[in-house]
């Protein structure tokens, strides 16, 4: 019998994951709300760590569906975790277009995505280059896209770092100058989503 996502399951590990979490990274969250419960929205976060999933989701009353890397899905136990929570594979590096067209199936469907627009982990916690499948399947979904930021204090992270986990103001592709859906607007408006995830990632490493 395949595996199949949960809904029960998924409450009981983000509840599970609140009281565990909480007194470690004391989290906090700027703009949470800013996601109608109506409509389409992909989040697209940087990446800095293998709890991001968690903590977007802690964040978030709506359930999200994670967009995550192959190798979790790689050997049985983690392939029954991650789906069961919902989340679902893409191969990096590569146009997958499995993956794409699951995306499309629950934006259709009013579920919250989420894709990490750097498409891997960065190591330093710096931002790194945003990759275009957001802001793809966004404009051929005709779905806005919430810019957010994760960081912590400091130039290095530690076990007890306090997290800080902002959201932006939905933005349809349209705003960030997508017009005829080609690689290069594509891009560009992939830099300027990073400019707006930027903004919010300085203010909470940087600010008072």
């Amino acid at each position: 019998m395949s595996t199949k996502f949960s809904k029960s399951f998924y409450k009981f590990c983000k509840g599970l994951a609140k009281v565990v979490l909480w007194p470690v990274t004391r989290t906090k969250y700027t703009n949470a709300k800013n996601i109608p419960d109506e409509g389409h929205y992909i989040i697209a976060p940087n990446h800095i760590s293998g709890l991001d999933a968690i903590h977007i989701g802690i964040g978030q009353k709506k359930i999200v569906r994670f967009m995550a890397k192959a190798e979790l899905f790689r050997n049985k136990p983690g392939a029954w975790f991650f789906t069961k929570l919902g989340a679902f594979p893409v191969e990096r590096g590569k146009g997958d277009w499995d993956s794409i067209n699951n995306a499309k199936q629950m934006l259709e469907n009013g579920e919250l995505v989420c894709i990490f627009i750097e498409g891997t982990r960065s190591k330093t916690g710096e931002l790194l280059r945003p990759k275009s499948g957001a802001v793809l399947i966004a404009h051929q979904m005709n779905c806005k896209i919430v810019p957010a930021s994760i960081t912590f204090k400091g130039k290095k992270k530690h076990f007890f770092s306090r997290l800080y986990v902002s959201f932006g103001e939905p933005v349809s592709t349209e705003e960030l100058g997508v017009v005829n859906g080609s690689p290069r607007e594509y891009r560009e408006a992939s830099r300027q989503l990073m400019e707006k995830i930027k903004v919010m990632w300085e203010r909470d490493k940087y600010g008072n």
